[in-house]
């Protein structure tokens, strides 16, 4: 068993309110999870209405697919929100 875990750190200039943010960040992380097979969740700067953090792990039996799905996932964010991707990273235990 393969297990991958990601984080990527976004940057909402536009937001004007962390209503703003958690309206944004609800909505990717509800198409995240429709569209991979990830657990995903907001895990720092939560109290920031210009950053968050969203961490995401995947399962797999081969370490070639579970490093696909995570960059599938970074991919799939830095395309589906306004918010500026600053920084991600991933790892494979």
């Amino acid at each position: 068993m393969v297990v991958g875990l990601g984080s990527v750190e976004l940057r909402l200039e536009w937001s004007n309110s962390l209503k703003d943010k958690r309206r944004e960040i609800k909505s990717l992380i509800s198409r995240v999870r429709s569209r991979f097979n990830v657990s995903i969740a907001e895990t720092e700067q939560q109290e920031q209405w210009k950053k968050a953090v969203l961490s995401f792990a995947a399962v797999s039996s081969e370490r070639r697919h579970a490093d696909s799905m995570l960059n599938e996932v970074i991919r799939f964010i830095e395309r589906s929100t306004e918010a500026e991707l600053v920084s991600y990273k991933t790892e494979i235990i």
